[in-house]
């Protein structure tokens, strides 16, 4: 009988637990798909256009509004959030439940949706090239190969930056979302046939940019999963930040009573297509910062009336502020692709070993994508992985 009422007992415990669990279970999807409490779904935002006014009040504002939840707007929201309050408006879900992110086993099956809400949003650039763009929290980190390297110190002198500053930002990433690889055959394969070629020397394992073949570092961890940049907004204050999801904002908002057209808001949709605004506060200091990537930003400066006269008025958008620089000028790096079929098995590997020749050159590897059982054979150009590939870039 004792050993009876014992078990009732734990019986009753284990009932009353699962009872305070059932609510997450029933409603509360989004506490697991997003991760953090500060990233909402867009049509969360409370409030709406029609009750906005140009004397917006603190409740509705933000000392920053950061247009773009990539690789660079989740460091950059995280940082400024520990002294201002911000805003983030991405376009893109969130990459944490997203299975063709999180594991390198699916990298070429990720490129190769193209469904409407897939974290890769393919394109064709005016001269043919097929490429894709991330459409995503945590941006290109969500969809690209993974590898990791600081940048050439001598380009971030050209650029005017500070050194310092930078070489003690590298640390602040690198311990949250970098590793060291286990070298896949195929890697430790290439890596010789560099040397042999004269790629030397060999400096190991190392994130610096250095000449000569190395190991450098990945997103990947050693059981295959992606840390994508929006895991650093696991460093934000999060009474401090607001992140929106499947926010696709419109326009930039500007004052325009001054001598010069002054950022004061942004326009917005949600995923209901419904629209919202966001202002910035009464403060000086206060900013939009667009961080869109390299097509993005100047497509939402022209789309805010910041560009060349002619295309704005091509387009029918009232110039807020005539800039012919806008939008022009863009270039990619050129990039070589060497495919080598085979009817053998070849592990699954991305990025790992690189080469840096004197002249800038990078070489770099990746193997086996098209081998696995679940392989997408379709064609998206030097992003196919359907066999064994290097490229120069």
């Amino acid at each position: 009988m004792a050993a009876f009422l014992g078990a009732l007992k734990k019986l009753s415990i284990c009932l009353i637990l699962w009872l305070n669990t059932l609510p997450f279970l029933q409603g509360g999807s989004d506490y697991y798909e997003f991760k953090y409490p500060f990233i909402k779904r867009a049509s969360s935002f409370w409030a709406s256009s029609s009750s906005f006014s140009s004397s917006n009040t603190d409740e509705a504002s933000y000392d920053y509004i950061i247009v773009g939840g990539g690789t660079a707007g989740c460091p950059l929201a995280a940082t400024l959030s520990q002294n201002f309050s911000v805003l983030v408006l991405e376009r893109g879900g969130v990459p944490f439940s997203n299975v063709n992110v999180s594991f390198l086993s699916n990298f070429h099956i990720a490129l190769a949706d193209t469904s409407p809400t897939s974290a890769s949003q393919p394109f064709v650039s005016t001269d043919g090239v097929i490429n894709a763009r991330a459409r995503v929290l945590g941006g290109g980190t969500c969809i690209n190969a993974g590898f990791y390297t600081r940048a050439n110190s001598g380009f971030i002198r050209r650029v005017g930056w500070d050194e310092r500053l930078v070489n003690e930002s590298y640390p602040w990433v690198e311990k949250q979302i970098i590793h060291q690889p286990k070298l896949a055959q195929w890697q430790g394969a290439f890596k010789d046939s560099l040397l042999d070629v004269g790629v030397s020397p060999y400096n190991g394992f190392t994130y610096d940019h250095i000449h000569g073949t190395k190991v450098g570092g990945t997103l990947f961890d050693r059981f295959g999963r992606r840390h994508t940049a929006a895991e650093l907004l696991a460093s934000a204050n999060p009474k401090m930040l607001t992140v929106l999801v499947y926010a696709t904002v419109q326009k930039v908002l500007f004052d325009q009573t001054g001598r010069r057209p002054m950022a004061m808001g942004v326009i917005f949709k949600d995923e209901n297509g419904n629209q919202h605004q966001a202002f910035l506060t009464n403060n000086r200091r206060s900013e939009v910062i667009l961080s869109c990537g390299a097509i993005g930003t100047p497509q939402m400066l022209m789309l805010s009336g910041i560009g060349p006269k002619a295309e704005l008025n091509k387009l029918n958008i009232s110039m807020v502020l005539r800039n012919e620089f806008v939008g022009k000028g863009m270039a990619d790096n050129p990039m070589n692709s060497v495919f080598v079929p085979t009817n053998r098995p070849v592990e699954q590997s991305l990025i790992q070993t690189v080469g840096i020749t004197k002249m800038g050159v990078y070489i770099e590897s990746s193997s086996g994508f098209g081998q696995s059982q679940d392989s997408i054979r379709c064609h998206h150009g030097i992003l196919s992985a359907e066999v064994i590939s290097s490229t120069i870039d």
